[in-house]
């Protein structure tokens, strides 16, 4: 572990709701909560104004609506969030080669490595200057931890919430760690806590007290030696700039449960339709095709296919869909489905071969099959999600406050105008129609891709 603070870590504040609340200027300063509306949603991300009733992320949607029911509920704009991430990793990329992502709106940094910091004094200006950096660029906050290490870092930006910098001096890591508790250190989660807490163990100090040879009797090998290391404040990972992908995959949860079959078989060609998009836009192919099947006793069952080698044919994973899926028993209804592609590479199994005569014979089918999956995403857009942006011929820019009945309700106002006036139209209006995000800061990037349907299926909640 070095002996200067310049391992930086970076969590925007509440990012989604922060990115909601400031493209929407009449839910500044109100309670607002991101994720799934329907009744088995769950919380991506609650706003500060939310987190004061007790709602939070990874929480039942249901449950946040007892707690906060007067907060706006938003669908997710996924595409707007990332468009709005890749400006945030690109300002920390100038700080340093060494950037580990780590969600949306977190990264470690290793300042080091750039030559952006080498002591105390310097590793606190380049903390001070990210932080306004990211505000003139994006209009929101981040929180800034700096210390010796990762763990460190980590620990000071949470202390440092909301849109603040900690700096934790080599030399202090013992004497404030110690009164913390137990869950603060990475990989000890509740079941894990739970065990520690049997054995009398409630605070980092009592792990480093308890010694490495109890915690291993305790934890077995590798975790008790581990989290000794980290209760005394050793951590030698390094920032690793490049995560490798493992895999690819999208997957629906359904409102009530799927029991016709036909349906189900349908859910599943859209997934891997929308699966092999994503592979695609990443300039991925993969060979093990992957369905996951969650039953309506919560029961989750995985089938797997290993081809012969990568594509990212959407013909090809959509047969191999079909076929994972007729192993599966589906009498009892779904309540999810997904499809995923993994033994990733930058190649297809087609690359090999001479293209001229394949590209001509491939092209008709897979262009005959994706027709209809095309019109789906038209019909959705009538939906109105809740948050997502809309322009109308007449009045201009606006958001979808809700909908329902033949009806759909706008307020309509920009990130930089006074909060707007609400209006009602009927649900097919031609004059209404889905629009992207506009930037949150004059002269920014528009958001990308915001529009209903957009963006991965999950992402972890921001902090």
């Amino acid at each position: 572990m070095r002996n200067t603070p310049t391992i930086l870590h970076l969590d925007m504040d509440a990012f989604f709701a922060s990115v909601e609340q400031a493209s929407k200027p009449s839910l500044r300063g109100k309670a607002v909560i991101v994720g799934g509306l329907g009744p088995r949603g769950v919380v991506a991300t609650a706003s500060y104004e939310a987190r004061t009733f007790g709602a939070h992320s990874a929480m039942p949607m249901a449950q946040a609506r007892r707690l906060a029911p007067n907060a706006a509920y938003l669908v997710p704009r996924f595409g707007l969030y990332r468009s709005i991430s890749e400006q945030v990793m690109a300002l920390l990329r100038e700080l340093s080669p060494l950037v580990e992502p780590l969600s949306l709106d977190e990264a470690f940094v290793d300042l080091e490595a750039g030559g952006t910091a080498w002591d105390e004094g310097s590793a606190r200006l380049a903390g001070a200057k990210l932080r306004a950096d990211i505000r003139a660029v994006t209009g929101l906050t981040g929180s800034v931890g700096l210390a010796a290490s990762k763990m460190l870092a980590k620990i000071a930006s949470e202390q440092a919430k909301p849109d603040g910098l900690v700096l934790i001096e080599p030399g202090t890591e013992r004497a404030l760690l110690g009164p913390m508790p137990v869950r603060t250190l990475p990989g000890v989660g509740p079941a894990t806590g739970d065990h520690l807490r049997r054995a009398g163990i409630t605070t980092v100090e009592e792990i480093a007290e308890a010694g490495e040879d109890e915690l291993v009797r305790l934890l077995g090998k590798a975790h008790g030696h581990a989290l000794h290391a980290m209760a005394l404040a050793h951590d030698e990972r390094p920032v690793v700039a490049e995560r490798e992908t493992k895999s690819v995959s999208v997957e629906d949860t359904y409102d009530v449960d799927i029991h016709d079959r036909v349906r189900v078989g349908l859910e599943v060609q859209r997934l891997a339709d929308r699966c092999v998009r994503r592979l695609r836009g990443a300039g991925l192919s993969g060979r093990t095709i992957v369905l996951k099947v969650r039953r309506y006793d919560f029961s989750t069952l995985t089938r797997s296919e290993t081809l012969r080698g990568p594509t990212d044919d959407p013909a090809v994973v959509r047969e191999a869909a079909a076929r994972l899926l007729d192993s599966v028993d589906t009498t009892g209804g779904v309540r999810l489905l997904g499809v995923g592609v993994s033994g990733l590479a930058d190649y297809t199994q087609e690359d090999l071969f001479a293209q001229a005569a394949g590209d001509l014979a491939d092209a008709a089918p897979e262009e005959a099959v994706a027709e209809p999956v095309e019109e789906r995403p038209a019909v959705a857009e009538r939906h109105w999600p809740a948050g997502h942006d809309v322009r109308h011929a007449e009045h201009g820019h606006g958001w979808v406050q809700g909908s329902g009945l033949g009806r759909v309700t706008v307020r309509f106002e920009t990130p930089g105008s006074e909060p707007g006036r609400v209006r009602t139209f009927r649900a097919d209006d031609p004059d209404l129609e889905p629009a992207d995000p506009l930037p949150l800061v004059p002269g920014g990037a528009e958001g990308g891709g915001g529009g209903p349907g957009a963006g991965p299926v999950a992402v972890r909640g921001s902090g």
